[in-house]
């Protein structure tokens, strides 16, 4: 690498870690001064992966939020205690439970949305589309990245 591009590339390093810690602190300040400060941002997290488009077993969602089987599980007790979400049997077959979001939980996995909606707004925001398109593929392969980091 050359000068140039070497100091470009400390550049958008540093400026990609300060997205990812400001987005985090972001994030928790908000749950914190909220009426939904009882949560943590994990909470929030595994909230989100329920999603309040689907019902999902524990083990899909411990999936998708990376927790093993018996976090997954305290971490459910806990948002269950607290009202956000709710374990639903099945009518078919009483062994399956299929997590959902209660009202409570829809309106903060609502409010969540709109925070990371708003985020790409503000990235996109006065982008011709040529530049959107590099954005957009230079997001395809940092999640492709990190898929494959998680995946080893």
């Amino acid at each position: 690498m050359n000068e140039s591009v070497l100091e470009d590339f400390e550049e958008l390093n540093n400026e990609l870690v300060s997205v990812f810690n400001n987005v985090m602190w972001i994030e928790e300040a908000a749950l914190k001064q909220s009426y939904f400060s009882d949560i943590t941002l994990k909470d929030m997290h595994t909230i989100d992966a329920i999603s309040m488009y689907s019902e999902k077993s524990a083990s899909q969602v411990a999936k998708i939020i990376h927790l093993t089987p018996s976090a997954m599980t305290t971490a459910i007790d806990r948002l269950v205690d607290k009202g956000y979400i709710e374990r639903r049997r099945s009518n078919t077959d009483r062994r399956v439970v299929r997590l959902g979001l209660t009202h409570k939980g829809r309106v903060v996995y609502r409010a969540h949305q709109g925070f990371h909606r708003d985020l790409t707004h503000n990235l996109l925001d006065n982008m011709q589309p040529s530049e959107a398109e590099t954005v957009k593929r230079a997001i395809h392969n940092l999640v492709s990245y990190l898929a494959n980091v998680i995946k080893q």
